[in-house]
Protein backbone atom coordinates (compact mmCIF):
# COMPACT_ATOMS: atom_id res chain seq x y z
CA UNK A 1 0.00 0.00 0.00
CA UNK A 2 1.48 3.65 -0.82
CA UNK A 3 4.81 2.11 -2.79
CA UNK A 4 4.22 4.75 -5.16
CA UNK A 5 4.66 2.25 -7.79
CA UNK A 6 2.47 4.16 -10.77
CA UNK A 7 2.35 3.44 -14.15
CA UNK A 8 5.53 2.31 -14.68
CA UNK A 9 5.51 -0.12 -11.64
CA UNK A 10 2.65 -1.90 -13.09
CA UNK A 11 4.05 -2.13 -16.17
CA UNK A 12 6.69 -4.37 -14.83
CA UNK A 13 4.53 -6.25 -12.30
CA UNK A 14 2.08 -7.26 -15.32
CA UNK A 15 4.97 -8.68 -17.02
CA UNK A 16 5.41 -10.86 -14.77
CA UNK A 17 2.19 -11.45 -13.31
CA UNK A 18 1.54 -12.71 -17.30
CA UNK A 19 4.37 -15.58 -16.53
CA UNK A 20 3.45 -16.45 -12.60
CA UNK A 21 1.80 -19.68 -11.97
CA UNK A 22 1.65 -19.00 -8.08
CA UNK A 23 0.57 -15.79 -7.13
CA UNK A 24 -3.28 -15.64 -5.64
CA UNK A 25 -3.96 -12.15 -4.45
CA UNK A 26 -2.56 -8.70 -5.38
CA UNK A 27 -2.78 -5.27 -3.48
CA UNK A 28 -2.01 -2.60 -5.33
CA UNK A 29 -3.89 -0.01 -3.05
CA UNK A 30 -2.58 3.36 -3.23
CA UNK A 31 0.23 3.56 -5.78
CA UNK A 32 -1.20 5.60 -8.42
CA UNK A 33 -1.24 3.66 -11.53
CA UNK A 34 -3.74 5.29 -13.35
CA UNK A 35 -5.20 4.26 -16.52
CA UNK A 36 -2.02 3.03 -18.38
CA UNK A 37 -1.18 0.96 -15.81
CA UNK A 38 -4.81 -0.67 -15.09
CA UNK A 39 -4.34 -1.88 -18.93
CA UNK A 40 -1.04 -3.32 -18.36
CA UNK A 41 -2.71 -5.38 -15.58
CA UNK A 42 -5.74 -6.23 -17.62
CA UNK A 43 -3.42 -7.60 -20.29
CA UNK A 44 -2.18 -9.68 -17.61
CA UNK A 45 -5.40 -10.45 -16.19
CA UNK A 46 -6.60 -11.91 -19.80
CA UNK A 47 -3.56 -14.44 -19.66
CA UNK A 48 -3.02 -15.00 -15.99
CA UNK A 49 -4.92 -18.24 -14.20
CA UNK A 50 -3.97 -17.92 -10.75
CA UNK A 51 -5.02 -14.69 -9.96
CA UNK A 52 -8.45 -14.84 -7.57
CA UNK A 53 -8.07 -11.12 -5.74
CA UNK A 54 -6.93 -8.12 -7.21
CA UNK A 55 -7.17 -4.79 -5.17
CA UNK A 56 -6.24 -1.76 -7.14
CA UNK A 57 -8.24 0.81 -4.60
CA UNK A 58 -7.08 4.59 -4.57
CA UNK A 59 -4.78 4.14 -8.09
CA UNK A 60 -6.28 7.69 -9.78
CA UNK A 61 -8.36 4.76 -12.28
CA UNK A 62 -10.87 6.95 -14.80
CA UNK A 63 -13.67 5.35 -16.74
CA UNK A 64 -10.70 4.41 -19.73
CA UNK A 65 -9.22 1.64 -17.00
CA UNK A 66 -12.32 0.51 -16.24
CA UNK A 67 -12.88 -0.05 -19.97
CA UNK A 68 -10.20 -1.95 -20.83
CA UNK A 69 -10.30 -3.85 -17.09
CA UNK A 70 -14.30 -4.96 -18.28
CA UNK A 71 -12.18 -6.61 -21.30
CA UNK A 72 -10.20 -8.63 -19.38
CA UNK A 73 -12.89 -9.75 -17.16
CA UNK A 74 -14.78 -10.85 -20.04
CA UNK A 75 -12.59 -13.45 -20.95
CA UNK A 76 -10.72 -14.30 -17.15
CA UNK A 77 -12.23 -17.21 -15.47
CA UNK A 78 -10.22 -16.82 -12.17
CA UNK A 79 -10.56 -13.44 -10.76
CA UNK A 80 -13.39 -13.68 -8.05
CA UNK A 81 -12.43 -10.67 -6.25
CA UNK A 82 -11.74 -7.44 -7.87
CA UNK A 83 -11.75 -3.70 -6.00
CA UNK A 84 -11.96 -0.65 -7.02
CA UNK A 85 -12.83 1.27 -4.26
CA UNK A 86 -11.83 5.30 -4.32
CA UNK A 87 -11.25 5.91 -8.10
CA UNK A 88 -12.65 7.98 -9.99
CA UNK A 89 -14.62 5.36 -12.97
CA UNK A 90 -18.07 7.26 -13.04
CA UNK A 91 -20.57 6.17 -15.06
CA UNK A 92 -18.98 4.96 -18.36
CA UNK A 93 -16.17 2.92 -16.17
CA UNK A 94 -19.59 1.46 -14.38
CA UNK A 95 -21.35 0.45 -17.60
CA UNK A 96 -18.19 -0.96 -19.33
CA UNK A 97 -17.90 -2.81 -16.18
CA UNK A 98 -21.74 -3.61 -16.50
CA UNK A 99 -21.18 -5.66 -19.69
CA UNK A 100 -18.58 -7.81 -18.42
CA UNK A 101 -21.09 -8.88 -15.56
CA UNK A 102 -23.08 -10.20 -18.56
CA UNK A 103 -20.50 -12.94 -19.57
CA UNK A 104 -18.10 -13.49 -16.69
CA UNK A 105 -18.46 -16.59 -14.40
CA UNK A 106 -15.87 -16.52 -11.35
CA UNK A 107 -16.11 -12.73 -10.16
CA UNK A 108 -18.32 -13.01 -6.71
CA UNK A 109 -17.00 -10.11 -5.10
CA UNK A 110 -16.96 -6.09 -6.58
CA UNK A 111 -16.45 -3.30 -4.87
CA UNK A 112 -16.74 -0.25 -7.05
CA UNK A 113 -17.83 2.15 -3.65
CA UNK A 114 -16.72 5.75 -3.87
CA UNK A 115 -16.35 5.95 -7.31
CA UNK A 116 -18.87 8.66 -8.60
CA UNK A 117 -21.30 6.31 -10.15
CA UNK A 118 -24.70 8.09 -10.62
CA UNK A 119 -27.94 6.43 -12.12
CA UNK A 120 -26.46 5.78 -15.39
CA UNK A 121 -24.00 3.21 -14.30
CA UNK A 122 -26.87 2.02 -11.26
CA UNK A 123 -29.11 1.06 -14.07
CA UNK A 124 -26.30 -0.62 -16.21
CA UNK A 125 -25.16 -2.68 -12.91
CA UNK A 126 -29.34 -3.86 -12.70
CA UNK A 127 -29.38 -5.13 -16.06
CA UNK A 128 -25.96 -6.57 -15.84
CA UNK A 129 -27.01 -8.67 -12.47
CA UNK A 130 -30.31 -9.97 -14.46
CA UNK A 131 -27.80 -11.92 -16.21
CA UNK A 132 -25.01 -12.56 -13.83
CA UNK A 133 -25.58 -15.56 -11.34
CA UNK A 134 -22.36 -15.65 -9.63
CA UNK A 135 -21.54 -12.16 -8.73
CA UNK A 136 -22.62 -12.34 -4.67
CA UNK A 137 -21.23 -9.19 -3.26
CA UNK A 138 -21.75 -6.00 -5.05
CA UNK A 139 -20.30 -2.55 -3.02
CA UNK A 140 -21.90 0.55 -4.37
CA UNK A 141 -21.25 2.79 -1.14
CA UNK A 142 -20.83 6.46 -1.16
CA UNK A 143 -22.04 6.43 -5.00
CA UNK A 144 -24.00 9.32 -6.72
CA UNK A 145 -27.02 7.06 -7.06
CA UNK A 146 -30.55 8.06 -7.13
CA UNK A 147 -33.44 6.93 -5.13
CA UNK A 148 -34.99 5.47 -8.43
CA UNK A 149 -32.56 3.71 -9.59
CA UNK A 150 -31.39 2.30 -5.97
CA UNK A 151 -34.75 0.90 -5.96
CA UNK A 152 -34.95 -0.37 -9.63
CA UNK A 153 -31.25 -2.12 -8.10
CA UNK A 154 -32.92 -3.24 -4.91
CA UNK A 155 -35.79 -5.13 -7.25
CA UNK A 156 -32.69 -6.85 -9.37
CA UNK A 157 -31.59 -8.28 -5.81
CA UNK A 158 -34.72 -9.34 -4.80
CA UNK A 159 -35.10 -12.12 -7.60
CA UNK A 160 -31.38 -13.45 -7.22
Amino acid sequence: RGNSIEENGAVALSEALMANLTLTTLQLCWNSIGDNGTAALSEALKVNSTLITLKITKNEIGPKGAQVLSEALKTNSTLSTLSLRYNSIEDNGAQALAEALKVNSSLTTLDLGCNKIGDNGAMALSEALKANRTLTTLELDDSEIGIDRAHELFEVLKTK
